[in-house]
């Protein structure tokens, strides 16, 4: 009587199971394809290349928080990331400033108004060789140098001609071109700090997320460079003091050359765009960013509790 009993039960666990798969089948199908909501789907991002070292932590922790969430990011130049955006072929992107007027009426336009939220500080780096004797620089003599007025016996290198690092530096400098004899272009930034580790007179310009915490595959590239020192002559607090980059410097605004990372959401929905631009914002995602070097937009807070 009682293996009578539980192979009745059995069988019900059994039944009960394929209808609970059955239904969740029929759920999936019913859900329409492309369809994505705040913890799961699928959705395209596009995003500036310079930054791929952070949004690939911050997308890991999202992903296991959520395994449902399936985005998709595309990692371009400023320029191709911007066209694939203002086309209407990725509605959201991660870039390193804020869009135009003029790019923001293309989006109202068809009745996408953007969302833009701020979730980090970058800092602009410039790098030598570890053998090389410079150790600082000022702003001005960067400028100069920009524009082929000064440090003509070095290479200055930084990554591609389209990226967002080419358009700070311009508007830095307010040069249009950068096309002085020693300034060259190469293709991302790890090329620029491999290009640095092995040449004493070269001058890299990368992004800070690039240097700290590396990958294997560049990791001893990075040992062999350095970080060098920037002094701001405008600066009214410190005109005379240099500055290397760091969480502290660029909250105080002592180092001059950062630049902010920003999340431009134009799906016009509460979908993966809206949930990871939430997580980005939360706690947790601004702690990566703490954890990674970079300035977070809001710095969690740490509770310390003192026994006696």
């Amino acid at each position: 009587m009682k293996n009578s009993i539980v192979v009745i039960i059995g069988c019900i666990l059994v039944l009960v199971g394929f209808e609970m798969c059955r239904q969740k089948e029929v759920h999936q199908q019913a859900k329409p394809k492309g369809t994505d909501d705040f913890t799961s789907g699928v959705a395209q991002f596009v995003a500036d290349e310079s930054f791929q070292p952070i949004l690939d932590e911050e997308l890991f922790v999202y992903k296991a928080m959520f395994p449902e969430a399936k985005p998709q990011v595309v990692y371009k130049s400023e320029n191709d990331a911007l066209r694939l955006f203002l086309n209407d072929s990725i509605r959201v992107a991660i870039l390193s400033r804020e869009l135009k007027p003029a790019e923001v009426k293309i989006l109202s336009d068809r009745t996408l108004a953007p969302e833009i939220n701020c979730f980090a500080i970058d800092a602009v780096t410039l790098i030598v060789n570890q053998q090389s004797a410079d150790t600082t620089i000022s702003v001005n003599q960067l400028k100069a140098a920009l524009n082929g007025k000064g440090m003509t016996d070095k290479s200055i290198v930084f990554d591609n001609p389209n990226s967002s690092l080419v358009r700070y530096l311009k508007e830095l400098s307010g040069s249009k071109d950068l096309n002085a004899r020693n300034i060259y272009a190469l293709k991302s930034n790890k090329d620029v700090i491999a290009y640095v580790s092995q040449h004493p007179q070269a001058i890299g310009i990368v992004g800070f997320s690039w240097l700290d915490d590396p990958d294997e595959d560049y990791a001893a590239a990075v040992a062999k460079v350095k970080i060098v020192g920037v002094k701001d002559e405008s600066n009214k607090k410190a005109p005379n003091e240099y500055f290397k980059p760091s969480q502290e410097t660029l909250a105080l605004k002592q180092y001059p050359l950062s630049r902010r990372l920003y999340m431009i959401n134009s799906s016009g929905k509460m979908g993966l765009g809206t949930g990871f631009a939430t997580f980005l914002a939360s706690e947790r995602g601004q702690r990566i960013i703490l954890k990674s070097g970079l300035l977070p937009d809001s710095i969690p807070q740490r509770q310390i509790n003192i026994k006696k």
